[in-house]
């Protein structure tokens, strides 16, 4: 191959390229994870919301979290959380209970019966990464995970420009 073959071949796969097909491919990855997932855990008996809503809750034991802070991370309404969360602690799953300092603020925990749940969705996310990460090198997964920290951590910079904090964006998945 020519310098000139290989500049121009340089220049399609740069990173300002308009032809970048990253953003789509991790949107596609992610969405259909998101769905084998579920076809795995739907023998739990609890939704996508409401084992998305599990996973963001154990992230922040054991201190609890207020319905407000869960609806931002879930980005969604209160009265939509608000349903969520009443269906998750009519089957057992979440408990409510008042605030040390004010009584007022309910804080959403985990019950023993939702960490049962959450034990079996850590297994079937590490069956789904067994399957996802077939044929792939060990090297070649660090490198593509050093790759989306660093797009998240400049996500996460350029939110902080536009007044949210980064961290209204959910860390950690399953």
């Amino acid at each position: 191959m020519s310098n000139e073959t290989a500049s121009k071949s340089f220049k399609r796969r740069s990173a300002t390229a308009p032809n970048l097909r990253i953003g789509f491919l991790v949107h596609d990855v992610s969405r259909m994870r998101r769905t084998l997932f579920d076809q795995e855990v739907k023998q739990l008996g609890i939704t996508r919301a409401q084992w998305w809503a599990l996973a963001n809750l154990s992230r922040h034991e054991p201190e609890g979290m207020i319905q407000s802070d869960l609806a931002r991370l879930l980005d969604v309404g209160k009265v939509t959380v608000g349903g969520l969360i009443d269906r998750l602690e009519s089957s057992g799953h979440v408990v409510r209970k008042a605030g040390d300092y004010d009584r007022r603020i309910k804080r959403i925990f985990i019950t023993e019966l939702g960490y049962s749940v959450i034990d079996r969705m850590a297994e079937v996310g590490r069956q789904l990464n067994g399957v996802i990460m077939r044929g792939i090198t060990l090297d070649n997964i660090h490198i593509a995970e050093d790759v989306m920290q660093a797009m998240k951590d400049n996500l996460r910079a350029a939110l902080s420009l536009t007044g949210l904090d980064g961290e209204d964006v959910v860390g950690e998945s399953i």
